[in-house]
């Protein structure tokens, strides 16, 4: 078997001789890697069952908007170990994992993964040309930037920049700052459809935490035509 080569933001990766497992099993394996950056295969198998189980929670609150193929383009905003990602793989999407500069170390479990990703800093502009986004996942990413003491506004404009009409927005932070969020979503034209939840807490959870997904309104949504 020939050996694979994985390239992801100009970085190569060989997958034999690397102990790695093949694919589809290295979605889910722990990579020897995980102790550079002090996580445990334990503690990564329990991250990949709780983002499975939080992606089918998260399902089933959009079962009444979403439509097969309805989303095909991803971000995870805050990819962690590359959980999110892993949990949406029999769904027939592609997600784009974002490691924030100040955990940039966790990108190599994503290549391990076979997975796809950047690093980072929510507080300056993405670089999306030429794609967009049907669905953008923000969890805690809110809070990060908030105790840097950078703008929740500016990134909300960030995001709905790359989040194509009709996408959705899943938010899960802090109450206060879904709270906060929520007073932008008419202006945003964020409200084609909400749902807002109190999840189950779980080994991931921080704190007190809010899931908020809202829908993007078509631009022309609303507009009479003479």
């Amino acid at each position: 078997m020939k050996a694979c080569i994985f390239r992801y933001s100009g970085k190569m990766h060989k997958e034999r001789g690397s102990g790695l497992a093949p694919w589809p099993q290295r979605l889910t394996a722990a990579p020897p890697r995980l102790e550079e950056i002090g996580v445990s295969p334990e503690e990564f198998h329990e991250d990949t069952n709780i983002w499975r189980f939080r992606v089918i929670e998260y399902w089933k609150q959009m079962m009444s908007v979403i439509q097969k193929n309805s989303i095909r383009n991803v971000m995870d905003m805050n990819s962690y170990l590359g959980g999110f990602a892993a949990a949406l793989n029999e769904k027939d999407v592609w997600v784009m994992n974002v490691a924030p500069v100040n955990v940039s170390a966790r990108l190599k479990i994503i290549y391990d993964r076979g997975l796809v990703g950047t690093v980072h800093d929510w507080c300056e502009a993405f670089s999306t040309y030429p794609r967009t986004y049907d669905l953008l996942h923000a969890w805690e990413v809110f809070s990060e930037i908030a105790e840097r003491g950078c703008n929740a506004e500016d990134l909300l404009i960030e995001m709905d920049r790359i989040l194509r009409p009709d996408g959705l927005v899943i938010i899960r932070d802090k109450p206060a700052v879904i709270n906060y969020i929520r007073k932008f979503l008419t202006a945003l034209k964020w409200d084609g459809w909400l749902s807002e939840v109190e999840p189950m807490v779980d080994a991931l959870s921080s704190s007190d935490e809010r899931v908020l997904i809202a829908r993007k309104k078509l631009w022309d949504e609303g507009i009479s035509v003479m």
